[in-house]
């Protein structure tokens, strides 16, 4: 079904750059899920349930958004879900060259899955979750970043530790 598009990553934490994105492919899809990478070779802040959590919360406004946990492959978790599309966002120009390779190799696992490319609006063009933790440890303020219930679970994981 083409009506689905599944936009895939680690969403660690899911930042306003993610929102924007998410926003635009709810107006070209009937549905979008969003799927938390349980396995990352990232160093993650947040668990998965967290980051499912977290994500929900900042698109419960958004009404043709889902949110899960997967394992394994994203294209094959785009083929259980009954969908061919995989969205992806592009900041720069060193996004463009990784997310090709990606979106390569996972065509040749799955020619079915087509990748979509989707730019935010230019104020999030430098906004990434890599750069919101490495803020984050240095002691910043990430407010203008991310959604406020992150900010707030952000604030209580540094609490916390």
């Amino acid at each position: 079904m083409k009506n689905i598009a599944i936009y895939p990553g680690t969403f660690d934490p899911i930042t306003n750059g993610h929102i924007d994105i998410i926003e635009r492919v709810c107006k070209i899809f009937g549905k979008v899920i969003i799927a938390i990478a349980k396995e990352t070779n990232k160093e993650c802040l947040f668990s998965p349930e967290e980051r499912v959590h977290l994500a929900e919360i900042a698109t419960k406004n958004i009404c043709n958004v889902e949110v899960e946990a997967f394992d394994g492959l994203a294209v094959d978790y785009v083929k259980r879900k009954g969908s061919s599309v995989m969205i992806r966002g592009l900041r720069a120009v060193s996004d463009f060259e990784y997310e090709l390779q990606l979106a390569l190799a996972n065509r040749s696992l799955c020619e079915d899955v087509e990748t979509v490319f989707l730019t935010p609006q230019s104020k999030y063009l430098y906004l990434s979750s890599s750069m919101v933790k490495q803020i984050i440890k240095l002691g910043g303020n990430i407010k203008e970043y991310v959604p406020e219930a992150v900010f707030n679970a952000v604030k209580d994981k540094m609490k916390s530790t």
